[in-house]
């Protein structure tokens, strides 16, 4: 497949409007903090704890060291894990693939206590609890 001067263009075009995003220029781990340092073309450096993070949480500190950016700076990659970040998606507090996340959250909101939680199981409780599960 050839490429024609428009097709150029329209990539050039795609890949300028990418880098109106903030970009990393250079990321790295700190082992004293346990924290991915990214730095941003803006100025703005972020850390954040590796267990945050889709596929870092039980990295070994060797792994999480070697950090790559795409050339876009879009991307952060941990080739040893197979693990990736997407900067923008990094920035709005997304820090993996929608399911991971969704997990995530559910873990949270189970573990959660507070007394409307404990009243919502005390009554079921009192109700006999969970109904059981047919064998099918």
């Amino acid at each position: 497949m050839a490429m024609t001067d428009d097709d150029i263009k329209q990539a050039e075009a795609r890949m300028a409007a990418e880098r109106s995003h903030a970009h990393a220029t250079a990321a790295r781990y700190n082992r004293r903090n346990n924290r991915v340092i990214v730095s941003l073309h803006t100025g703005l450096e972020l850390a954040l704890p590796p267990h945050l993070v889709e596929g870092l949480a039980d990295a070994t500190p060797d792994a999480l060291s070697e950090i790559e950016i795409s050339p876009s700076g879009l991307g952060l990659r941990w080739p040893q894990l197979d693990a990736d970040l997407y900067v923008p998606a990094f920035l709005e507090g997304q820090f993996g693939s929608k399911a991971w996340m969704a997990r995530q959250l559910g873990a949270a909101g189970g573990k959660s206590r507070s007394p409307a939680k404990s009243n919502a199981a005390r009554a079921n409780g009192l109700k006999g609890g969970r109904p059981r599960k047919k064998q099918g």
